[in-house]
Formats: structure tokens, C-alpha cells, sequence
């Protein structure tokens, strides 16, 4: 499944300058494309909603470089949640993520690098 959603999200060609609300319409109509139901907003714990879950994968959509740390963190409380096999974070620069969370996946997808540029 995380395959499926990685290959819908890479096929996005963003315009740079873009709001969170646009990157989560640009991520909608990737799945809608490929035919992946998905749940916006999803609730996946106690107090703990992620932006989007597709199956048992979730996607959280950051706007710009997000800070790390506070990403960290919100990867850990998402990874605690039984709702969840992986995560896939969606950002528009590259940010260095661990390659599992508590026991869970985690994936980076950088739109910045879907154009092929690198941005620090």
C-alpha cells in the first residue's frame, strides 16, 4: 500500500509558493487519481489526528522545511497509535527523518525534489 501512496504523491508537480490548504488538495487529487480512498483529518488516537490515512498508512503534509524536533515528536505520538503500520511525511524540503518511529515506518517525500531541485 505505502508503494501505491508514494507513487500517487510523487507524480505531483506542486508550484512552489503554495499554502498547507493547496499541498492538501494537490495530495487529495494524487489519490483520487490512483483510486486511493483515504480519510482527511483522520482521528487515529486519544486526542490525535493526522492529515491524512490512507488504510493503515498515514500521511502528515508539512508547508516549507519543518522544525525537526517538534516533527519528531508528533511522528512519536502518531507512531503510539494502533491505527497506523507507517507514516509518510509530505514536506516541501527535505527533512532528516528516522527510518522508523517506535517500531512504524516513516517515509519523506520532499515536493521540492519532485522538481529535481534541492533546497537547505
Amino acid at each position: 500500500m505505502v508503494e501505491l501512496i508514494l507513487e500517487a504523491l510523487r507524480a505531483m508537480r506542486p508550484p512552489f509558493a503554495l499554502y498547507e490548504a493547496d499541498l492538501h488538495s494537490l495530495v487529495e487529487q494524487a489519490l483520487e487519481a490512483r483510486n486511493l480512498p483515504y480519510v482527511h483529518e483522520a482521528k487515529i488516537g486519544a486526542g490525535c489526528r493526522i492529515d491524512y490515512r490512507v488504510g493503515a498508512i498515514g500521511l502528515e503534509i508539512k508547508k516549507g522545511k519543518p522544525n525537526r524536533t517538534a516533527l519528531l515528536a508528533q511522528l512519536r505520538r502518531y507512531a503510539a497509535c494502533d491505527a497506523l503500520e507507517g507514516i509518510v511525511v509530505v514536506s516541501w524540503q527535505r527533512v532528516a527523518l528516522p527510518g522508523s518511529v517506535a517500531g512504524k515506518p516513516v517515509y519523506g517525500l520532499s515536493l521540492s525534489a519532485l522538481w529535481g531541485v534541492s533546497l537547505p
